[in-house]
C-alpha cells in the first residue's frame, strides 16, 4: 500500500512538473511573440508614419494649388491678392474673368500680331463666369471647403495672408498660405515621431508644415 502511495505521489509530482514546464514554455513563447511584434512594430512605425505623411500632404498640396489658382486669377482681375477666404469663395461663385477670342485666320507667312495690325484678324473680349471655366474639371475641388485643412475634420483652417513687397521701387503683391503638421497629422499613431520631426524642422529653421507663397519674396512656390 505504501509502495502504491509512493508511486501515485511520484506520478502526480511528475505531472505537476510537466504541467509547470509546459506553462513556462507557453509563457516564454508568448514573450518571444510579444517581443517579436514590438520589434516589428518599431521597424514599421517610421514606414507607416512616412506613408501617412506622404498621402496626406499630397492631398493638401493639391488643395493649396487650387487656392493658388484662384489667387492668381483674382490678381488678374483686381491687381492684388486677397487674404480672405470668404472673398475668394465669393469671387469664384459670382465674379467673371475676361476671355479674348480671335476672329479670323492667321496666314502661315504672318505672326498673329502682324495679322492683327493688318486687320486680317481681330480680337473680341468677352467675360465668362469664373465657376464656368476655372477648376471645373477637378473632381475633388469644392470651393465651399476651400478654407479647411484636409484631415482636420473642419477644425483647422489654412492661414491665408496677403501684402506687398518693394522690388525696383514698385509694390509687388504677394500672398502666403500655410498649415501645420501637428494639425493634419494629429490623429496618427506615431506621435513621438511627429514630435521629433517637428523639432528637427524647427532646428533647421524650416516651417513645420506646408507653405505656399511668401510675404517677403514675390514667389508663389511651395516649400516642398
Amino acid at each position: 500500500m505504501f509502495r502504491k502511495f509512493a508511486i501515485d505521489f511520484k506520478t502526480k509530482e511528475s505531472k505537476y512538473y510537466i504541467m509547470k514546464k509546459l506553462a513556462i514554455q507557453l509563457v516564454m513563447v508568448a514573450i518571444v511573440f510579444f517581443l517579436g511584434y514590438k520589434v516589428f512594430e518599431s521597424i514599421m512605425e517610421p514606414v507607416e508614419y512616412k506613408k501617412s505623411t506622404d498621402v496626406r500632404e499630397k492631398v493638401i498640396k493639391s488643395k493649396l494649388g487650387y487656392i493658388k489658382t484662384l489667387e492668381i486669377e483674382y490678381k488678374k482681375v483686381y491687381g492684388t491678392y486677397i487674404s480672405s477666404f470668404d472673398t475668394l469663395i465669393d469671387f469664384y461663385h459670382n465674379d467673371s474673368m475676361p476671355q479674348v477670342k480671335k476672329i479670323g485666320t492667321v496666314p502661315d507667312t504672318l505672326t498673329e500680331e502682324v495679322a492683327l495690325e493688318m486687320g486680317i484678324i481681330s480680337r473680341d473680349t468677352t467675360r465668362i463666369a469664373i465657376k464656368d471655366t476655372l477648376l471645373k474639371d477637378m473632381v475633388d475641388f469644392n470651393v465651399d471647403e476651400l478654407a479647411f485643412v484636409p484631415f482636420t475634420h473642419g477644425k483647422k483652417k489654412f492661414e491665408l495672408n496677403s501684402g506687398t513687397v518693394v522690388r525696383a521701387n514698385f509694390d509687388v503683391p504677394v500672398f502666403e498660405i500655410k498649415c501645420y503638421k501637428v494639425d493634419y497629422l494629429a490623429e496618427i499613431k506615431a506621435q513621438e515621431l511627429l514630435h521629433n520631426d517637428i523639432l528637427l524642422m524647427k532646428e533647421e529653421d524650416k516651417f513645420p508644415g506646408l507653405k505656399l507663397g511668401s510675404l517677403t519674396e514675390p514667389s508663389t512656390d511651395g516649400n516642398w
